[in-house]
């Protein structure tokens, strides 16, 4: 077996304790402000603001490097309509007919319902794909290992860097969304992951009043 291919890692700064701690803290403080919003003003954000936090998200780790996600950024005015009566059309059959009564019950304080105006008011929607396998290749399918997970982690960054550039977010996810292949001409063996929408936050927008669990309560230290 041919030996791997390798480079020096580049040297970390160099920090005391102390510093890496001020830092940790500062990162987990801005990231604490981050909040899910629904209601985006339309005000524009430049392309390269978004090219620049799909960078980040590429970075990711994956599985055997396969980067098995693709991300379709849309700023299309009439794009954006056609996600939205696509969206729309399968949000209000799983509120009136797929949800079960204890899943609406959890989103009830949440005050979500079938409309999604966001999808056009926001300047944009990035669209996120992942490869279960790869194309076909001689008539063979390439296996991808941990697609799903890689992608999940891609999008995290994704999310952390549009509110280190000062945006706010939404993850949506309509079910099914194979209607995103077909309105973004992405081939079929790329799965829709999930829908993210991205802009500034309307200047009278309001967001639920929850509360995150504190750290002993989703941590353990051994």
């Amino acid at each position: 077996m041919t030996e791997p291919r390798t480079l020096p890692l580049p040297a970390p700064p160099a920090l005391s304790d102390d510093e890496r701690l001020a830092l940790a803290r500062t990162f987990a403080q801005q990231l604490a402000r981050r909040r899910t919003v629904r209601d985006f003003a339309p005000t524009p954000v430049p392309r390269a603001v978004i090219e620049a936090c799909l960078q980040a998200a590429g970075s990711a780790p994956s599985g055997a490097n396969q980067q098995p996600w693709h991300f379709v950024a849309v700023s299309d005015p009439a794009l954006k309509q056609r996600i939205r009566v696509a969206a729309e059309a399968e949000e209000r059959e799983f509120y009136t007919r797929r949800a079960p009564d204890e899943w609406l019950q959890a989103l009830a304080p949440l005050g979500t319902d079938a409309q999604k105006p966001f999808l056009e008011t926001a300047p944009w929607l990035i669209a996120v794909f992942y490869e279960r396998t790869g194309p076909d290749v001689d008539g063979r399918k390439a296996k991808r290992y941990y697609p799903h997970e890689s992608t999940g982690i891609a999008c995290g960054l994704l999310i952390a860097a549009l509110h280190q550039a000062g945006l706010v977010t939404l993850t949506h996810t309509p079910s099914p969304r194979a209607f995103l292949n077909e309105l973004l001409d992405r081939p079929r063996h790329e799965v829709p992951y999930l829908l993210l929408v991205a802009g500034h936050p309307a200047p009278d927008c309001r967001v639920p009043d929850i509360e995150r669990k504190a750290l002993p309560e989703f941590t353990s230290f051994r």
